[in-house]
């Protein structure tokens, strides 16, 4: 088995549950580690239609917790992969509801997945209610699943854009107002310097702990690459948003011009991805744009994700 991508729009509860039952049952006597990751209602259901002896060997996943943040939902699916494969598992990814910032990383995830996770014994089914979605919802799935499961089972999808449905680089970040004063930091040739500056300045704000750790770490690579591949300088910029600390990591070189940079596991080959990879799974989300006249990568710490507190 090699890692496929399969996304269900269903119209009702009973299209769902044959669906997802249909595959843990094949994932099982396939001899595949067979994995859920739906709301507790569905997950129950699933499991209780199955035989005792089945039911006991599905791996029940907290759905919320894999879906926190696109960042770590890739490498979670990666260490799952590691830890079991062959694995099949029956997923509810956060429907594409607006056109916001979480809504088009999430989507930009999905639509990078097939590229990601290309080596991996991954069987992945993406359950989406169609009927709370519309159409411009419904073409996103479509958009970003090259196989669609309908009556029939699992069958090509002709809409599959893949990375070119949601990879354009934007010159610059979505709108967000600051909700107090613009913190700046510049970005020297100093980087014990850098973290330094940037943990007295999370103590001065009363950041977290364990917030401020996470956000000095993804600065820091952020700012290695500016040094190491960028102009060799740029800025800081920290504030407080309306429902999250959000972080502005300038260079002036504008040479990071991939919105997907750091969502390809293999990009750990090379110390840019690598950096920004575990940036990804520092921060809630990231946005990357820019122009000849640089580059930003905006980082966003949401109230509430990851045990976080503001």
């Amino acid at each position: 088995m090699t890692f496929e991508h399969q996304g269900l729009l269903f119209e009702s509860e009973g299209r769902f549950h044959d669906t997802a039952l249909e595959r843990l049952r094949s994932a099982l006597g396939g001899g595949a580690h067979a994995a859920l990751a739906v709301s507790g209602a569905r997950a129950a259901a699933l499991v209780g239609a199955l035989s005792p002896a089945e039911g006991a060997r599905v791996h029940v996943l907290d759905r919320d917790g894999l879906y926190e943040a696109p960042g770590r939902t890739l490498a979670a699916l990666h260490r799952l992969t590691l830890t079991h494969e062959p694995v099949a598992l029956v997923a509810e990814p956060p429907p594409p509801s607006g056109s916001g910032t979480e809504t088009r990383e999430w989507l930009r995830l999905e639509s990078v997945l097939c590229t990601a996770l290309a080596p991996l014994s991954l069987r992945l089914l993406c359950a989406y209610d169609g009927r709370v979605l519309g159409p411009r919802a419904r073409a996103a799935v479509r958009a970003t699943h090259p196989a669609l499961v309908g009556p029939g089972g699992p069958g090509p999808n002709p809409g599959y854009l893949g990375t070119a449905a949601f990879g354009a680089l934007p010159a610059v970040p979505d709108p967000l107002p600051a909700g107090g004063p613009v913190h700046r930091l510049e970005i020297g040739m100093s980087l014990p310097r850098l973290r330094r500056e940037l943990t007295a300045l999370c103590e001065s704000l009363d950041l977290a702990r364990h917030r401020a750790d996470s956000l000095v770490v993804a600065v820091n690579e952020l700012a290695a690459n500016v040094l190491e591949h960028g102009a060799g300088k740029g800025s800081v910029s920290l504030w407080r948003g309306p429902d999250r600390w959000v972080c502005d990591v300038f260079d002036e070189h504008g040479g990071l011009a991939d919105p997907l940079a750091g969502y390809r596991p293999a990009d750990s080959m090379r110390p840019r991805g690598y950096g920004l990879w575990i940036t990804r799974q520092s921060c809630d989300f990231l946005e990357i744009s820019g122009d000849g006249g640089g580059s930003t990568v905006r980082l966003h710490f949401v109230d509430g994700l990851g045990g976080l507190s503001p």
